[in-house]
């Protein structure tokens, strides 16, 4: 019996991925393949590593979730396809800004100083 790969069931995650790969910018195509794996093998971050690896101001994107262990130390822009509800409250409080990958796409097309994070 050969198992075959399943992408994701969420319609709306779909519609979003094949606008992805119709983008020219490679960024997003990289975005776009992340978010296709299976719910479990897509990356999980929490707060902590971001805070240990990224600086004050710059923007970043996670291809999966968001939790909340740990602190978040400085303002940034942080996108993703799920946050956790704690997550959200933390960014917030450090005067950071949370904001949808289906909005960052929007605003940045280019994909033009935005690193992935996971």
């Amino acid at each position: 019996m050969v198992m075959q790969r399943t992408g994701p069931r969420n319609i709306d995650l779909r519609k979003f991925i094949s606008e992805l790969k119709k983008s020219d910018s490679k960024f997003w195509k990289r975005i776009a393949k992340d978010l296709e794996k299976p719910e479990r093998q897509r990356r999980t971050v929490n707060l902590s590593k971001i805070n240990r690896y990224t600086k004050e101001g710059e923007s970043i994107v996670v291809p999966g979730k968001i939790l909340s262990l740990g602190e978040l130390k400085h303002k940034l822009t942080v996108s993703a396809w799920t946050f956790s509800n704690a997550s959200i409250k933390k960014i917030n409080e450090s005067g950071g800004k949370v904001i949808s990958l289906p909005e960052l796409f929007k605003e940045n097309k280019e994909g033009k100083k935005v690193r992935i994070i996971g």
